[in-house]
C-alpha cells in the first residue's frame, strides 16, 4: 500500500506510471528516517541496481547507481545528475550474473506482472537484495482504507507479496519495520494518517498508485465521504481521538534484506 519505485509493465502498450506518474515527484520524497535504514542495508556495497527506480528516492549519492524504470513519464522526472536509468522490465534484467554488490526494489514488487520470476532476476545480477514491501494484512487496516475499500480490490493490493513470499524466492536475513512519522515526507499511502484532509488533494491521491488507479466515480465518491467526516467530526471521533502523533504508526511497511550480508 504505498509506492516509492514502479511497475514493470510490458512494453507492447503504455507503462503504469506514463498514465499515472504525472506530477508524481512534487509529492513523493525521501522520508529521512527510511532514508537511513535503506543506506544502512546497504552496508559496504559499491554498485547498487535500483529496480522500478520511478524518479530516484533513497538512491545513495555516495554509490555508483543504475536505475531499471519502465516508465518513460517517470525517467522525465529524475533529476538532473540521478543516476543513470535503463528502461527495462524487472522481469528480464539486461544485466549479467553477479553484475551488482545490491539490488533495491523499493515498493514496487507488488506492481510486477511477474513476481517470481523478477525477485529471481534480483537475485541473479546482486549479491544482495534490499527490497521494501508491505505486509498486506497490517496495510489493510489503515484507517484510508474505510473510505476507499474497493481499493483492496485492485490486482496490485491483491497480489501484493508478504515477507513470506518474497523469502520463498530470496535468502532473507533480516525483515525490519519502516515507521511512518505523522510528519512524513514521502507520499505513501499511509504518509497522511494524522494529516486526513490532505487526502482530499487530487495532485496527492495521484502520487499514490492505491487511489490513482481507482475509477474516477468511486475515487469521487471516496473523496466525500472523507470531506464529509472531516467537516462535521466523525472521523476525529472514529479515527483520531486517540492519536498519538508524536508516535510513528506500523502501517505495514516492511525493510527486507537478503543474500549477502557482508
Amino acid at each position: 500500500m504505498g509506492e516509492c519505485g514502479t511497475p514493470a509493465d510490458t512494453f507492447d502498450g503504455v507503462a503504469r506510471y506514463d498514465r499515472i506518474g504525472i506530477g508524481y515527484s512534487s509529492h513523493r520524497r525521501p522520508e529521512p528516517a527510511w532514508e537511513q535504514m535503506i543506506w544502512s542495508a546497504l552496508g559496504g556495497c559499491r554498485t547498487v541496481l535500483n529496480v522500478g527506480a520511478g524518479t530516484g528516492n533513497y538512491e545513495p549519492a555516495d554509490r555508483a547507481v543504475t536505475a531499471v524504470e519502465p516508465s518513460t513519464e517517470m525517467i522525465r522526472q529524475r533529476a538532473v545528475g540521478a543516476a543513470p536509468a535503463v528502461r527495462a522490465s524487472a522481469e528480464a534484467l539486461p544485466f549479467r550474473d553477479g553484475m551488482f554488490d545490491a539490488a533495491l526494489a523499493l515498493l514496487t514488487v507488488h506492481h510486477w506482472p511477474d513476481q517470481h520470476r523478477g525477485l529471481t532476476e534480483l537475485k541473479r545480477v546482486s549479491s544482495r537484495q534490499v527490497v521494501m514491501l508491505f505486509e498486506p494484512l497490517d496495510a489493510h487496516a489503515f484507517w484510508l482504507l474505510d473510505y476507499f475499500p474497493e481499493a483492496m480490490m485492485g490486482e496490485t493490493e491483491r497480489s501484493a507479496p508478504g515477507v513470506d513470499d518474497v523469502a520463498e524466492v530470496l535468502d532473507v536475513v533480516s525483515v525490519e519495520k519502516l515507521l511512518v512519522p505523522a510528519d512524513c515526507r514521502d507520499g505513501v499511502a499511509a504518509a497522511y494518517w494524522a494529516r486526513p484532509e490532505k487526502y482530499l488533494d487530487a495532485s496527492v491521491q495521484n502520487a499514490m498508485s492505491l487511489l490513482a488507479m481507482l475509477d474516477p466515480e468511486v475515487r469521487q465518491r471516496g473523496t466525500q465521504r472523507l470531506a464529509s467526516d472531516l467537516a462535521d467530526g466523525t472521523w476525529e471521533r472514529t479515527h483520531g481521538a486517540n492519536l498519538d502523533r508524536s508516535t510513528p504508526i506500523d502501517a505495514g511497511y516492511r525493510l527486507v534484506v537478503a543474500g549477502a550480508t557482508t
